[in-house]
């Protein structure tokens, strides 16, 4: 799960950087904050799974439910901080770091474990 997070992370910089490259700081900004709404959720929610299987009895299936509608509620919540407190987003640039971000795990998905 930490791989996951570790790339989608280091995907949303990525993703800033070229937007940085290839336009300005506020593309980059906005780039990284789409980027990092998609992952910190994720983050948190590995976080609860971890911590959910360590209780004694192993994990609980409502453990996974409770924590998916968690980090739905605060992709949300980050969202609508964006909203209120950049009002200069870049709507493009953040819904497609926001999208790159999302399909990451696809790359970890086709790489061959030694």
């Amino acid at each position: 799960m930490a791989r996951i997070v570790l790339l989608q992370m280091a995907t949303a910089l990525v993703v800033a950087l070229l937007a940085g490259i290839f336009g300005n700081t506020s593309l980059a900004f906005s780039a990284f904050i789409g980027g990092m709404c998609c992952s910190l959720p994720n983050a948190f929610f590995a976080l609860r799974l971890f911590m959910g299987t360590k209780k004694p009895g192993g994990a609980n299936p409502m453990t996974f439910f409770i924590g998916e509608f968690i980090k739905i509620a605060l992709t949300i919540a980050l969202m609508a901080a964006v909203v209120y407190w950049y009002r200069d987003v870049n709507w493009p640039a953040f819904l497609i770091a926001f999208i790159v971000v999302l399909k990451s795990y696809f790359i970890l998905l086709f790489r061959q474990r030694p």
